[in-house]
């Protein structure tokens, strides 16, 4: 069976959230569509205001689903969703209490690829990039 993992997806006009990482672990200092893994007895939604809480100490509302991937991490099948999440604010004049990252902003879309993103959030790059596109 495998694991599922979120990622959140908040646009402000065209561009989307993305954070940086905390140096450590496999995936650290990299950027990436904040998320992490469904814990057991979890809905796809109560991961994401979990994650949000914990990661970033805000309170989002969860939308619709946008994209969905399939990868492999350390031998293990992982199902990723991207849902769209709405901010309370946009993290600049008042700043999210950051936890697991070490910077956040907001970037063109178009300059996702141009970055040391994660490689499963490339995954559902594309579709996020369709789901943008077909939404303005």
């Amino acid at each position: 069976m495998s694991k599922k993992s979120i990622a959140c997806i908040a646009f402000n006009g065209k561009k989307v959230f993305i954070a940086r990482r905390n140096p450590v672990g496999q995936m650290g200092g990299r950027w990436e569509f904040p998320g992490g893994k469904v814990e057991e007895g979890e809905t796809d939604e109560q991961s994401i205001i979990r994650e949000f809480e914990e990661e970033f100490g805000v309170k989002v509302h969860v939308g619709q689903q946008v994209a969905q991937a399939c990868f492999k991490h350390d031998g293990d099948d992982f199902s990723l969703h991207a849902y769209l999440v709405t901010l309370p604010h946009d993290g600049m004049s008042e700043k999210f209490i950051l936890t697991e990252h070490t910077e956040y902003r907001w970037a063109e879309l178009a300059e996702i690829p141009t970055l040391n993103f994660v490689d499963s959030d490339l995954l559902i790059y594309p579709q996020v990039c369709k789901f943008l596109a077909d939404s303005l």
